[in-house]
């Protein structure tokens, strides 16, 4: 097959435009056989890998990410599945991985073997030419040996594993820049780990059992951190030598205390490094100077209001330190807000201030009676109406919610409602022309919830009324597709 297929498939790899998009294409044959990779995760391996751009400017960077995947898909090196995930075709991977193995010269230096159902670490003829090795999704406990021995790996991916550990032996790998060993089952972090001085990238999203890193203020190179999901959460201490990585700028982390907040945000710095953020009891309005967030899951909160008149935003500042009345948009990059458990608040209007946000999810709410109250919004100047990119929507278990917004709205992108234990929420502020793919979008509700719809009109029932669908199994999906 190499000697047919693979040159004449390498044709469309050889009129990419440059070697970094090369790269970004090449990388994508690291992750496992027929797996929908996000394109939001993947962009952030390309700008962790060096390939497109520094944290520094990361919205120029992602931006970029997302003109290098339209490039890759219209040339057929890349699918697209739905609008947020890419994969790649059995063939092209193999070209893929063909190529970055210098045509199948140095196979060593580019190990893949990903959700193969492994229980070991495969056997490499030579070690000490591996540049990136990928075993995501198997079952490896233990990958003590031979892995010291790759004193030029650069990339070790290792999520969705059973590994229990990892071993004293890896401050061996003294090329390490990239490490992901999220959602995996380790408790803690070797105290040879300070040694590895080059680590650029530490994932360890989802690793429940993990309670402590301490010791990473060592890491003196790391640029992205991510916690979330672990049992690390922000209290004093870990924000003390957080501190001390001059270099961060992306830090993704869970925290459940007010004093480690106020830690955390009395470092401008640090708080501008911050992407994603689930809390528990915190005030929300304090996270305005966390202007490069873009995901956030709050847990249990207990704040009555959240002030979207001038006052509140007059803390806004520019670089000199002066309000900036032209800005009126605080969390330009925040595409995903979760929040379960809220008490106090009647409406969450400063939704108003996240122009770009994608995902929205409010559930077990008790005294939320409207998602954008017109009366606070009509004070709010500046700024467009709201979810004009809002692709999904889940609201469950709010028994006083009675509007999401007082008049029907575009929403040029949305592609599902779910709507379950809503009881008071009677209409959906959608007319005829709200939606103009009406074949991407479906509705998911109750049968009683149906019954009680009311519609703007008789064509926006006509249009919308054939959408909804009454599986309710499928909230459970949903529900846990959007909190992760």
């Amino acid at each position: 097959m190499e000697n047919k297929i693979l040159p004449i498939l390498k044709y469309s790899y050889d009129n990419l435009a440059d070697e970094h998009i090369k790269s970004c294409f090449l990388y994508c044959a690291l992750f496992p056989e027929d797996y929908a990779i996000v394109k939001e995760s993947l962009i952030e391996c390309w700008i962790c890998e060096g390939f497109i751009g520094e944290y520094q400017v990361l919205k120029r960077a992602v931006n970029k990410g997302y003109e290098l995947l339209c490039t890759l898909i219209r040339a057929n090196l890349l699918t697209e599945f739905g609008t947020i995930k890419v994969g790649m075709h059995d063939v092209i991977r193999e070209m893929a991985l063909w190529i970055a193995t210098d045509l199948g010269k140095q196979k060593e230096s580019f190990v893949v073997q990903a959700a193969v159902g492994l229980h070991d670490v495969p056997k490499v003829k030579d070690w000490g030419a591996v540049r990136r090795m990928s075993l995501i999704g198997n079952h490896i406990k233990d990958i003590t040996q031979p892995i010291s021995m790759c004193s030029q790996l650069t990339t070790l991916l290792l999520q969705k594993n059973g590994l229990d550990y990892l071993s004293e032996q890896i401050s061996e790998l003294t090329s390490l820049q990239y490490l992901d060993v999220s959602y995996t089952n380790i408790r803690q972090l070797p105290a040879s780990f300070r040694g590895l001085k080059k680590l650029t990238h530490l994932n360890l999203t989802g690793t429940e059992r993990l309670c402590s890193i301490r010791g990473i203020s060592k890491l003196s190179s790391l640029t992205s951190l991510k916690l979330l999901n672990s049992k690390v959460h922000g209290d004093v201490n870990l924000v003390k030598e957080l501190q001390h990585l001059e270099h961060l700028q992306v830090l993704t982390i869970s925290i459940s205390t007010d004093s480690g907040l106020e830690e955390l945000l009395g470092d401008q710095r640090l708080a501008k490094c911050i992407d994603s953020l689930s809390l528990r009891p915190i005030y929300l309005s304090l996270l305005m100077s966390m202007e490069n967030l873009r995901h956030i899951n709050v847990t249990n909160i207990d704040v009555s209001e959240i002030d979207t008149n001038e006052n509140w935003r007059k803390s806004k500042r520019n670089s000199s330190g002066l309000h900036n009345p032209t800005v009126p948009y605080f969390f330009t990059n925040l595409s995903t807000v979760g929040i379960v458990d809220l008490n106090g608040m009647t409406d969450l209007t400063w939704l108003l201030f996240a122009p770009n946000l994608v995902k929205l999810h409010v559930g077990n709410s008790e005294e939320v009676k409207e998602i954008i109250n017109k009366k606070k919004a009509k004070k709010v100047t500046g700024t467009s109406p709201p979810f004009q990119k809002l692709e999904m929507i889940l609201l469950e278990g709010l028994p006083k919610l009675e509007s999401i917004y007082w008049t029907p709205l575009p929403f040029p992108f949305l592609k599902k409602i779910v709507k379950l234990e809503c009881p008071k929420l009677r209409k959906l502020p959608l007319n005829a022309t709200s939606v103009s793919r009406v074949d991407e979008l479906s509705i998911v509700m109750k049968p009683e919830e149906e019954a009680q719809l009311e519609w703007e009109d008789e064509d926006t029932k006509n249009r919308f009324s054939p959408l909804i669908s009454l599986v309710t199994i499928f909230f459970l999906i949903l529900s846990r597709s959007m909190s992760a």
